[in-house]
């Protein structure tokens, strides 16, 4: 079966999208800021070795919008808080699946194919936000969802990536690349800076 990376998208609307970095930079300059991310994103990360799917939220406006390809499926995400609506992607998907935010500018081909690598000996992977949180959370098998997957996670915290190992007892958790996100412009100046 071939993998699917999941790429978890919001319509790039101003006061939408990126609050944080916008209360810095201004909502219109996120919202460019980010629209323009996720599409250098997916000329890094889209490759014939995985089938490629935008996550899109809102549902209705990210099935229909006209900002991302056209050539990529696109799945509503639904309601709920992230894990929520990660896990929906993730048991769609089955697995292996891998899904990944789109706001961390240095994702590659590499790191994506070394994530699915990892898959081929452990039950789940991450790759590591310099922050405490996760830019990649991928598993082996999503059908059915690990139990308690997501459960008690403190999202937008230092303790998402430990949370979250923690929802997985006895899995087999393998890390991949530390990476930044960009939540704030202290984060687009660190990645800039590179």
């Amino acid at each position: 079966m071939k993998p699917t990376l999941v790429v978890m998208v919001k319509e790039p609307r101003a006061g939408r999208v990126k609050t944080r970095l916008g209360r810095d930079i201004g909502m219109t300059a996120a919202a460019w800021w980010f629209r323009h991310q996720v599409r250098r994103l997916l000329r890094q990360t889209v490759d014939p070795r995985w089938a490629t799917v935008l996550a899109v939220a809102p549902d209705r406006a990210g099935m229909t919008s006209r900002v991302w390809p056209a050539h990529l499926p696109r799945w509503p995400q639904g309601r709920g808080d992230l894990g929520d609506r990660m896990a929906r992607m993730m048991a769609r998907a089955g697995g292996p699946v891998c899904v990944i935010g789109a706001d961390v500018p240095g994702i590659t081909r590499a790191h994506i194919a070394s994530a699915f690598a990892a898959l081929g000996d452990h039950d789940a992977v991450f790759g590591p936000a310099e922050d405490g949180g996760y830019w990649l959370i991928g598993l082996r098998r999503a059908r059915p969802l690990p139990r308690g997957l997501f459960q008690g996670v403190r999202w937008s915290t230092e303790h998402a990536l430990a949370d979250t190992c923690a929802s997985l007892p006895g899995l087999r958790i393998a890390q991949i690349e530390t990476l930044r996100d960009v939540d704030t412009v202290a984060d687009l100046d660190m990645t800039n800076s590179r």
